[in-house]
């Protein structure tokens, strides 16, 4: 990641860690799921565990903290559980956004890796999961599920500049396919046209070009003037078929290449001793004088 992509996954963070929940419920389930050894160790993480271990009276919470990841999924409502699935994420997950892809990973104990899985697949956040190195890893690689997850858990001002640069990435993506395409496209047309120009100059010099169809010349003459127009606009100045153009340019280089066998020729024909042929005798033909 750059630094500006990790400046940017710490202000999530952070802004994350900054929700005060309201409702009790939400302050058990959030300090549930950060449990006792949070992996990150970022101060806003810890001052949150601070937070939530105290009621705002001041009396320790019974079963928060000490309570570990041990949550109630099925019996607890929504707000509980984004609550407690915010404390996993601030405890145990990871998000990456590594050039133009989004990556956030939970990396848990094994055995809670597919309960995890189970439980956002049940909120409709699918996610896959898998063991590696004997640690269970929860992942979502689409960015789209990404920030759904992180909208639902409370995400605000960092999830929109994070999907803003989104956007800008996806749209300087497609500029640039576009301008490559474009750059091909018209590295294609300057080298057909140079074939083109370079064949209508040799049958123009060997007097054949004089001798094709009206409409092969027109589209010769308008391929001279204008070397740079694509076949469309050849067509759309001469009131054509761009097919029309393409089959005359193409019967022009065509000829070009049999410069030496008289193709394309009116009323020409190979010598007949080049096809195989017997030249049969003229009759009332003089013989040869001895």
């Amino acid at each position: 990641m750059t630094r500006a992509d990790r400046d940017l996954v710490t202000a999530l963070r952070a802004e994350l860690a900054a929700i005060d929940p309201s409702r009790p419920c939400d302050r058990v389930a959030e300090a549930a799921g950060l449990g006792h050894d949070p992996v990150q160790r970022e101060s806003a993480v810890a001052r949150l565990a601070l937070r939530l271990g105290r009621r705002p009276g001041g009396e320790a919470t019974t079963g928060a903290v000490e309570g570990g990841p041990a949550f109630d999924w099925v019996g607890s409502a929504e707000h509980c559980r984004m609550a407690y699935l915010r404390g996993r994420f601030l405890a145990r997950g990871s998000l990456s956004l590594a050039g133009a892809r989004t990556h956030l990973e939970f990396v848990v104990p094994a055995d809670e890796a597919p309960l995890l899985a189970g439980w956002l697949a049940d909120a409709e956040l699918l996610a896959s999961w898998r063991v590696r190195r004997g640690r269970g890893v929860v992942t979502w690689k689409s960015s789209e599920t990404v920030g759904t997850f992180l909208r639902r858990i409370g995400a605000g001002a960092a999830l929109l500049e994070l999907e803003a640069r989104q956007v800008s990435r996806a749209l300087r993506g497609e500029l640039n396919r576009v301008l490559n395409a474009e750059s091909a496209n018209l590295q294609r047309v300057v080298a057909a046209a140079g074939r083109q120009l370079e064949a209508i100059d040799r049958l123009e010099a060997d007097g054949r070009l004089a001798e094709q169809p009206y409409l092969i010349r027109l589209v010769a003459d308008a391929r001279r003037e204008t070397p740079e127009a694509t076949l469309a606009e050849i067509a759309d100045r001469l009131s054509l078929h761009r097919s029309a153009v393409q089959r005359a340019l193409e019967r022009l280089e065509r000829l070009a290449l049999h410069d030496d066998e008289g193709v394309g020729r009116r009323g020409s024909r190979r010598d007949g001793r080049r096809r195989g042929e017997r030249t049969a005798p003229v009759r009332g033909a003089a013989a040869p004088l001895a």
